[in-house]
Formats: structure tokens, sequence, C-alpha cells
């Protein structure tokens, strides 16, 4: 019953509740005691000749009476107990939900998507189940049972009472053993629900690629494989559920044996009625469902211990990212200082010797081979890692000095992998702040070049663009990026490589538009494609996590290095296509 002890917080939170629904419940569980007591001694009576119209008219009306109470007193315990449950599973969601968004990208590199998503779901369900069906078996088994018991012994034979419960004590051991198998084939099954949810995710995520390969078949084979492995699982416990009911009634049905036998004897020397008789048997009937209810309660435990073990394994996960106890106010744009010694991710050396500076409303430019380090520039800017060895410095002040919200609301990024929401187009750009107005949203799509593109869709900005922007191409789907993040205004605005998409007219048209509106805020600029950096105050080329080359556009080309063999290789590409440098 550990999982009651961890579930005890929210009992308490909603004890009031509770309570009500609890009581309602026991209140049902005595008036059910009513209908056998009414019909046993209606049955006396006309055994023995002694009934009256008066005396059955009364006894209808203690029937229906009885009957009008439990109607109204089974809304209520349904609306405290079951209903209150939900709770639960809100609580749980809000929790895991606000534990992702505070949770660094390492977390994600460990937790997939599909197992993320069955925590939130199969998981949180288990509990509700236990949290609502499951206190409502626990109070109604045992009151009924109780209640009931006491009833048969004192008020008609302790002797039968007796002798129907003897089988339940063999009934307990069974059932205790029964629970350990059920509760280690819960947990591999929802282990395989998770691997199911997230090759589910994955396929519906890739489909475009999988078809763009032709590899439909074997995407369809590795499917089924976890498919039928989950329902191997899922058979397993299965098998173990399926057996608390034969088993229940295996023991219910020698009770019932019993009680005949001895119940027999007794009302043939006398010692009870034949009312009492039909009376006992259907209060031990009354008894089958509190025997049920507890195999259905101990199903239901084993599966909310190992959910709520699942979720508790996420929700201790701490991040390795952390906000100062005491962060440096007010955060403001200024020097940006970057003194890294060394920066190592998953024990591999990324970054060394990065040593630089760059003033307010400076532009940077981070150019270089894939891989040389330039995108971890950024990261470490925007603390989604932390440096090893050094530091990066804003105003003076190490980032880590500063509350991850303040830092972070300071900036504007735009990744080299896009995402947009399954929604409109208007709804994408600002997603950063609802409030702003459509014009708003219309004059950032004009500056990143996407304007014309959304007014020539038949919806225009109310346009449904599908998950991950699924019907928008490459460039577009950029340019909307970079509406999101422009429309803001950062006061440091961060691309990485966010042009590869585009043409090189469009990009032109772009990085000007930077350069008119962003006179006094700070830009960052990782580049592919060397004319979106030309204009920029300082420019590094990365190589190997290390600093190659750096200065302005003319000095790289007079350095005749890496910067300028390869501005010069594109600029020969641009006049071949018919396209002159803009500077």
């Amino acid at each position: 019953m550990s999982i009651i002890r961890k579930l005890w917080w929210f009992f308490k939170l909603e004890k009031k509740r509770y309570i009500l629904g609890i009581l309602a419940l026991s209140l049902v569980s005595v008036l059910n005691l009513i209908p056998p007591a009414v019909m046993g001694d209606v049955i006396d009576g006309i055994d023995v000749k002694t009934l009256t119209s008066n005396q059955l008219l009364l006894d209808l009306f203690y029937l229906l009476l009885a009957a009008f109470a439990m109607y109204y007193l089974r809304y209520v315990w349904r609306m405290f107990i079951l209903g209150t449950s939900y709770r639960l599973g809100q609580i749980m969601r809000s929790r895991l939900f606000e534990h992702f968004t505070r949770m660094s990208p390492s977390f994600y590199q460990s937790y997939r998507t599909g197992d993320l998503m069955a925590h939130a779901t199969n998981d949180i369900n288990a509990l509700t189940r236990l949290a609502g069906g499951g206190v409502m078996s626990a109070v109604d088994a045992s009151i009924t049972a109780l209640v009931t018991l006491i009833t048969m012994f004192f008020s008609i034979s302790w002797e039968m009472t007796l002798v129907a419960i003897i089988p339940l004590p063999f009934m307990a051991i069974a059932t205790s053993r029964l629970g350990r198998k059920t509760h280690k084939a819960f947990g591999d099954s929802q282990a395989a629900f998770s691997e199911l949810n997230n090759k589910v995710q994955e396929s519906v995520s890739g489909i475009k690629v999988t078809k763009s390969f032709g590899y439909q078949e074997e995407e369809l084979r590795s499917f089924q494989e976890t498919n039928k492995m989950t329902y191997k699982k899922n058979m397993v416990t299965m098998t173990y559920d399926t057996l608390w009911d034969p088993m229940v009634l295996l023991f219910v049905g020698a009770s019932y044996a019993l009680t005949l036998l001895v119940g027999g004897y007794m009302v043939a020397q006398g010692r009870v009625t034949v009312g009492h008789m039909v009376t006992f048997i259907t209060y031990l009937d009354m008894l089958v469902w509190p025997l049920q209810a507890v195999g259905f309660l101990f199903n239901m435990i084993q599966r909310g211990d190992v959910s709520y073990d699942r979720i508790n394994r996420l929700l201790s996960e701490e991040s390795d990212i952390k906000d100062p106890e005491n962060p440096v106010k007010p955060i403001e744009n200024g020097r940006l200082e970057y003194d890294i010694d060394s920066f190592s991710f998953e024990d591999e050396e990324t970054l060394a010797a990065v040593h630089f500076a760059l003033e307010r409303g400076q532009t940077l430019g981070l150019v270089g081979q894939t891989g040389s380090g330039k995108t971890s520039l950024v990261k470490l800017l925007l603390r989604e890692y932390d440096v090893n060895k050094g530091s990066i410095k804003l105003n003076g002040h190490d980032l880590r000095d500063y509350s991850l919200e303040d830092l972070r609301g300071l900036m504007g990024y735009v990744p080299q992998d896009q995402f947009l929401f399954a929604t409109t187009i208007m709804e994408n750009i600002r997603f950063g702040n609802p409030s702003l107005s459509e014009d708003q949203v219309k004059e950032a799509a004009k500056l990143a070049q996407v304007y014309d593109d959304i007014e020539a869709m038949p919806a225009g900005f109310e346009t449904l663009i599908g998950e991950k922007g699924v019907s928008l191409s490459g460039g577009q789907k950029q340019r909307i990026a970079m509406s999101r993040a422009m429309i803001l205004d950062p006061d440091i605005l961060i691309l990485d490589d966010s042009l590869s998409a585009v043409d090189a007219k469009t990009e032109y048209a772009i990085i000007d538009n930077l350069k008119e509106t962003r006179q006094d805020k700070t830009t960052i600029i990782i580049a592919h494609r060397l004319s979106a950096v030309v204009h920029a105050d300082l420019i590094l080329v990365m190589q190997d996590g290390r600093i190659l080359e750096r200065g302005r556009h003319e000095d790289l080309i007079a350095q005749d290095g890496w910067y300028a063999e390869t501005y010069e290789s594109q600029q020969l590409e641009l006049e071949e296509g018919g396209l002159e440098d803009v500077q």
C-alpha cells in the first residue's frame, strides 16, 4: 500500500470532497441492506400466513425510500470521489509539463518524445483511476463487507457467518501471489507502451523522409515488430488480470456451498427461518462485489504504483542549468565578452581558446565548416549549456549571474531546425506575444521578406500550416521563424544558419532590413553563405572548436586564408548563376 502513502498529499489536499464522497458511499452500503431484509420479512410473512396488505405496502414504501436515497447518494459519491480524481490528473500533468519546460537539452537527449508522452497520458490515467475507482473500491468493499458481515452475524446466524467466511483467508493468500506477478507484468507493459508511442511519433514525424526513400515496407515491418512486442506484454498483463474474477468466484462458490450445507441443516432443525435463509443468501451474494472489488483495487494499486514511480523518476531529474540564488537585476544589453578556455560536450572537447568581445549594437558573423563549433557558441550564450572552463559575460557579469528568464527574454533565436506550430501563420509569428496587432505581424513578415508569399496563399495570414509547417517550403519556414523572432525586437538577435533555404536576392533584402532596423541592437549571424556576414563588425572563422581567423570582411579578404578562398568560390557560383554580390 506504499502508493497510498505516496498519494497522501493529494488525499489531504482534497480531504473535504473525499470525506463527503466516502460518507455518501458508506450510506449506500448501509441502505443496500434494507431490500434483502424486507424481502426476508415478506417471505416469512407469506410462509406463516401473517402478511397483511398494510404490511406489504409499508415494506414497498421502505424499498422505494431506500431506492431514491441510494440514487441521490450514488450521484454524490461519484461526483466527490470519481470527479475529484480528475483533479489529480490535472495536477500531475501540470507538474510534468512545467518540469519539461525547465529541463535543459541534455534531458531530452536522454528521454525520447514518445516516452514523455506516455508518462503524461497512460501513466497519469493509471493514477487517476486509482484516485477514483481505487478509492471507491476500497471504501465500498470494506464498508459493504463489514456492515454485511456484522448484520449476518448478529441478525441471522453467527454459525452460518463463520462457516461462510472460511474460504476467505485462502483467497487472500492466492490474490497476494497473483498481485506480485501483476505488478511486474504491468511495469513491462507500460514500458512497451512507451516504446510503441515513441515509434508512432517518430514514424509520423518522419513520414515524408520515409516515403522519399521508398522505405515504407521496412518502416512498416519495424513498426509491426514493436506493435507485436507490445501486444505480447499486454497479453501477459491481461492473463493475470483475467484470473482475478475466476479466482474470486471460485472462493465465493465455496462459501455458497458451505452456506447451503449448513444453512439447509439449520432450516431443517428450525433454528433459522426460510426468510432468514433467503436474506442470508442475498447478503452473501452482496459480498461477491466486495471480494471482486479487492481484486480490482489490488490491480489498480499495482498499476498506480508502477506509474507513480515512472512519473517520479522524471520529476526527480534535475536540470544541469540552474538559476542563481540571487540573480543580477536589472539585465540590460551591453558588451558581450567570450572568455572560453574549454567547453566539452559528452566528454568531448567542443570549444577551446575562444576569446573575443562584441559591443552593444554590433553584428557578429560566425562562419566555418560544419561541426566547427559555431552553434555551440550561441547555445552557450542562451545557456542551454554552461561553460566548463572560462566564462561568458554580459555587461561585466557572468551569464550565470542572471536568471534564465531574464537572460532569454533579452534574446531572439532562430535555430537551424525551425519548429512551427500546427496553427495559423498569424499565431506562429506572434507566438512570443499573442497580444501583438495584425499590423505588427505584417511588418515583421515584410522585414523577413515573407509577406508576399503569405498574401499569395488563399487564407493569407490565417493559413493553417500543419504540424511543423509541413505545408510550407523550407525557405518559407525559415522566414516565418525569423518573423517570429524579429517581431519581438530583441536586444540580441541570433540567426543560426537561418538563411540557408532562401535565394541570394532574398537574403540580401533581409540583411539590408536588419542593418536598418537593428542599429542599436546586437545581432549574431551564423552562415555558410559568406555574403550574409560581409557587413558584420566582427567575423570569426571557426575550425575544430577554435578561432581560425577573425576580423572584418576586408581584413579577412586581405589575409588570403580560408575566408578569402571560400568567399571567392561562392562569388564565382553567384556570377555563374547571373547574380552579383550586394553589400
